[in-house]
């Protein structure tokens, strides 16, 4: 077993180097490097900032001067320790490996934090990734850092000393970090490219909406599964080990995660036979609007009222769903009953009805509007006016509400009346002769006086 520190300078190296007159040289110029970069890059920062604000420059110009605000600092000391360098060498006698791999650590910096800025921002602009992005960049500079020094292989092969062994496989320190470094690292990579092709699929004219989603889906669930897999082979871990876990994880899902299952299918199952596609207007329960988005587990529904709904998949494969825009037809029939009174003309009113109909601009011409008679009711002629729309997109409260207010104002005006239910009591015989029920034999109401029988008028006395 190697000693932890086995790689490392001894004491009496470090005091040899120390006291060198050219070591100082170079920690002067590395420190004088250093305070020049603070200060003029923090300066070009804050001039640069205003101009990479939202809204004054976008797309890839925003992304590179974004970037070169970032790495601004390290970037300067990186030019400092190469120009110093090359000085250094050419007019004095100096040596210069100390700057040489402060230039090689700096450099190695800039780069990296240019590359995982760049690929964070590609495909994760909104920020999923901007609370990891530093920790990324340390995490591969560290790496990055130890072999430029020379001291990866000690380090690997100590972390390589501690672990446990599972039957036929052996799994340490060394594995475990491998295998989160690896799988970090893979799926970064896989989800930049599921977002290229995301991107190129939804600029494809020649596929069907709900295809390009279909596809953006697959592509990443395949590239994310690829890239868990290669973490694990690269990490050195037997596949064969993860039998037990593959067991193990198929009773988990049968049990704990079924639903999460079954809405993930359900999904690929409704994009690839196109019932629910991006743009459709459907109802769902109490939920109507617009399908913006489809995803693993749900469907983002947005409401009239402004908020989105996310309706679970497996809900839209069980539930009845009524589609407003299903296939290529587009047009639905609105239907607005009325009642008018037994005293006005049906006929006159069906025209009217029609001709408010054929006024609203959301109406299609064809199929044209109609009004028909529907029955006879209690307290006058049914009827009933049905228009055709084809922006169902669009809702049909408003203009449901649009048609019933000009029918109101276009009947007004011609002076037919909306019934309402009313009753009326009809007398006959005697007790026509008594409005009030006064003085109707058998009844005392107004007799003006007790209506609580004597002794003499009760019977039971």
């Amino acid at each position: 077993m190697p000693e932890l520190f086995d790689f490392m300078p001894s004491p009496q190296a470090v005091i040899d180097v120390l006291t060198r007159a050219a070591t100082w040289w170079q920690l002067a110029i590395l420190l004088s490097g250093a305070l020049t970069a603070f200060f003029i890059g923090n300066h070009l920062q804050n001039r640069l900032r205003p101009a990479i604000r939202p809204g004054t420059i976008s797309g890839i110009r925003r992304t590179a001067m974004r970037t070169g605000v970032l790495v601004m600092i390290p970037l300067i000391l990186w030019v400092w320790l190469m120009l110093a360098t090359a000085a250094l060498r050419r007019w004095t006698g100096i040596p210069t490996a100390i700057l040489h791999l402060a230039g090689l650590l700096v450099g190695a910096l800039t780069v990296i934090r240019m590359g995982v800025f760049v690929l964070r921002h590609s495909f994760s602009p909104g920020g999923k990734l901007k609370a990891w992005e530093r920790v990324l960049t340390a995490t591969i500079w560290s790496i990055v850092a130890l072999h430029i020094l020379g001291w990866l292989p000690a380090v690997i092969e100590t972390l390589d000393e501690y672990g446990v062994t599972l039957g036929k496989t052996r799994i340490s320190v060394y594995t475990v970090v491998s295998f989160i470094l690896s799988i970090a690292l893979l799926m970064l990579l896989a989800l930049w490219i599921a977002n290229l092709i995301h991107d190129r699929l939804m600029k494809s004219n020649a596929l069907d909406v709900s295809m390009k989603v279909a596809l953006s889906k697959l592509s990443k669930f395949v590239l994310l599964s690829l890239a868990v897999i290669t973490a694990i082979i690269s990490s050195g871990i037997d596949l064969t080990a993860l039998a037990l876990f593959g067991g193990a994880l198929g009773v988990g899902i049968g049990f704990g995660m079924q639903r999460i299952v079954s809405n993930f299918l359900s999904g690929f199952v409704l994009i690839f036979e196109e019932s629910i596609r991006p743009g459709d207007v459907i109802a769902v329960g109490a939920t109507y609007g617009r399908v913006v988005a489809m995803h693993a587990r749900h469907v983002v529904v947005h409401t009239r009222d402004g908020v989105d709904i996310l309706v679970p998949n497996e809900s839209l494969l069980t539930s009845d769903i009524i589609s407003w825009s299903y296939g290529d037809d587009r047009n639905i029939r609105i239907k607005l009953p009325v009642q008018i009174s037994y005293e006005d003309d049906p006929e006159r009113v069906l025209g009217i009805l029609e001709e408010v109909a054929r006024a609203h601009p959301r109406v299609l011409r064809q199929p044209a509007p109609a009004a028909y008679v529907t029955g006879f009711g209690d307290n006058g002629i049914n009827l009933e006016l049905r228009a055709w729309i084809n922006d169902p997109e669009e809702g049909v409260g408003r203009i449901r509400s649009d048609l019933f207010r000009a029918m109101w104002r276009e009947l007004k005006a011609a002076g037919v009346s909306i019934p309402f239910p009313q009753r009326d009591l009809h007398f006959t015989g005697a007790a026509a002769e008594y409005p009030h029920g006064a003085g109707i034999p058998g009844n005392r109401a107004g007799s003006g006086r007790d209506q609580t029988p004597g002794p003499a008028e009760n019977p039971a006395v």
